[in-house]
């Protein structure tokens, strides 16, 4: 007895041999051969059928509707792609202004200091070279040569700039200018020296701290001259028993005239003053009063420094006046610091 395990055996269909999983039927055609049977194949599911796109009117086909697609934004009538355009132009050409702005704060605020310090160190050195073969200040000076030097010690024990001759944009560049035909330091009449508030040194920045009396020292190849700033306006009244008595303001006179018209010819000088750039009296020998007619030998010792005002502007200037209260004659070894502890700076 065969066991259940052996595989069974093919069956076999009249003369062709067919898979027992194939389905077979017989042709219908009763004439048709009956001894050929071909296999049946199982029918593919129908595709379904595509949407037929429909005429247009024009006669243009129209797609069939697509799922899940946006529409693309629909686009503003009346030039608003034009508006964005000149937006976006205009944006572009306020961040280029701004970047040249910034541009020319830094080229201001920074390169130009870092130029005019080597500018100052070139000077410094020239001057010292020059005062070791003069013996007396020279008054044939040269636009742009330096003669002096400016210190303020309530600025710092570092403070100090040459002094060129000329108020030029190239002297100015170096440091402090002296108005060409104003007094040289030490005589009668007015010391005039302009300076830059902001870049190229900025050596007169902090001028609008001085306060009356304090100190400003200009030193020349002979002499150590120290002026001291004049009393405020709101000082001068009452100046001689009030602030006036202190030591460091002894020889700083209140210049004002009470019995005089007007305060007599200094009746309009004191410490500090703002004015307009046209006021180039400030500086002329009775600052304010350029047609006086008083002697050389009678007008003040003064000094006049000037600046612009405010700071990143020069719409006004900052005008500080001081008055000469001390000469030292420069010893053999003479300096500065030594300077300082006579005049109670240091």
């Amino acid at each position: 007895m065969a066991s259940r395990d052996q595989p069974r055996p093919r069956r076999y269909v009249g003369p062709h041999s067919v898979d027992p999983d194939t389905v077979v039927t017989r042709p219908v055609d009763p004439n048709a051969d009956t001894t050929v049977m071909r296999p049946v194949r199982q029918e593919r599911p129908e595709r379904p059928e595509r949407p037929v796109r429909r005429k247009e009117p024009g006669g243009a086909d129209r797609p069939p509707p697509r799922r899940n697609r946006t529409a693309p934004p629909a686009q503003g009538g009346g030039g608003g792609g034009k508006g964005r355009i000149i937006v976006r132009s205009f944006g572009e050409l306020l961040i280029t202004a701004g970047l040249v702005v910034l541009l020319f704060v830094v080229y201001e605020l920074y390169v130009t200091n870092l130029m005019s310090a080597e500018l100052q160190r070139e000077a410094s050195a020239q001057l010292d070279d020059d005062w070791s073969q003069q013996r007396q200040l020279q008054s044939d000076l040269l636009e742009g040569e330096a003669f002096a030097r400016i210190y303020i010690p309530s600025f710092g024990a570092d403070y100090q700039f040459t002094v060129q001759e000329g108020v030029g944009s190239d002297s100015l560049e170096i440091g402090p200018g002296h108005y060409p035909d104003t007094a040289m330091p030490g005589e009668p009449g007015n010391v005039g020296i302009a300076g830059h508030r902001v870049g190229k040194g900025a050596p007169f920045n902090d001028l609008d701290l001085l306060k009356s009396c304090d100190a400003v020292v200009v030193e020349t190849v002979q002499s150590f001259y120290v002026y001291r700033v004049l009393p405020m306006q709101d000082e001068i009244q009452g100046w001689e028993s009030g602030k006036g008595i202190e030591p460091k303001c002894a020889g700083v006179p209140s210049l004002f005239d009470a019995a005089a018209p007007e305060g007599g010819d200094y009746g309009e000088t004191y410490g500090r003053r703002i004015v307009l750039p046209g006021r180039g009296d400030a500086v002329a020998p009775v600052p304010y009063k350029p047609d006086s007619d008083r002697a050389k030998a009678d007008q003040a010792a003064l000094m006049t420094l000037t600046t612009c005002h405010p700071q990143f502007s020069d719409k006004e200037r900052l005008i500080i006046h001081s008055v000469l209260t001390n000469e030292f004659q420069k010893q053999p070894g003479a300096t500065y610091a030594g300077l300082l502890e006579k005049i109670g700076e240091a």
